[in-house]
């Protein structure tokens, strides 16, 4: 076999494992069977994996079906807190989440994607698709929008063309001038909105958190259904609440 070959099955193998890795998440644990048919491949393949990940304590097994190991959870921790940013963001978080009643969120953009890294729930705040670490359209939310909108327009383009600009509401921006009028208009105001854009009936108000350089980190919002968020509520109020939190993270961040 060439070193050419070997590299190219050294990388098929690993892709293999992170498919394996995901699909335990999605699938909520599963048996070789399982995983053979959700991936398309040979359960001996299926089988050799997941007894390396077993043995590496990635992944444990409960009878015939394995789920991912709580050593993950250690690695979690470790990229949540990487960033002196991400540690300081987390009670400002629940900060907001409290003043609101609604679900607060920190989030960053990574791999095209935005990415919740700190999440809260508020007294009235209701369930969303919104689990740390995973990763959705920014055209689509609040917190994808604002950041966006500090970024240049070359590099939006480039997003756009990796990641396109799916519907998954009647309301979602599809097309890419539309998209750049609108962030435009969030540069001008200071935040951002989602309103019915990735699930109907839920608003959000976001914000940009940006460095002493003034590149953007990340993004602070707000999430609700639509009956509560609204009129000046969430037109003027939770932005004015957004936009002071965001300050107050910025200024830890230069100097803390």
């Amino acid at each position: 076999m060439t070193s050419q070959e070997t590299d190219r099955n050294t990388v098929q193998s690993v892709g293999t494992v992170c498919r394996i890795v995901e699909s335990l998440h999605q699938l909520d644990g599963a048996r070789v069977t399982e995983l053979s048919e959700e991936l398309d491949l040979a359960k001996s393949t299926i089988h050799r994996h997941l007894t390396t990940l077993e043995r590496n304590e990635y992944v444990t097994k409960e009878g015939d079906t394995y789920y991912l190991g709580l050593r993950l959870l250690e690695l979690g921790d470790y990229v949540k807190n990487r960033k002196q940013l991400y540690r300081l963001a987390g009670p400002i978080v629940e900060e907001l989440s409290g003043e609101t009643g609604e679900r607060a969120q920190f989030v960053v953009e990574e791999h095209g994607y935005v990415r919740y890294v700190h999440t809260a729930a508020g007294t009235h705040a209701v369930e969303t698709d919104s689990g740390l670490g995973k990763g959705v359209h920014m055209h689509a939310t609040a917190g994808g929008k604002a950041i966006l909108a500090r970024y240049p327009a070359a590099r939006v383009r480039a997003l756009v063309e990796r990641r396109g600009l799916p519907a998954f509401t009647e309301d979602t921006i599809t097309d890419e001038a539309t998209l750049f009028e609108e962030l435009s208009a969030i540069r001008e105001r200071g935040f951002s909105f989602n309103d019915d854009e990735s699930i109907v009936g839920l608003r959000a108000v976001g914000v940009p958190i940006c460095g002493p350089n003034d590149d953007v980190l990340g993004a602070l919002t707000v999430a609700g259904p639509k009956h509560r968020l609204k009129g000046e509520w969430f037109e003027a109020d939770i932005p004015d609440l957004l936009l002071g939190m965001a300050n107050e993270l910025e200024l830890k961040v230069a100097y803390e």
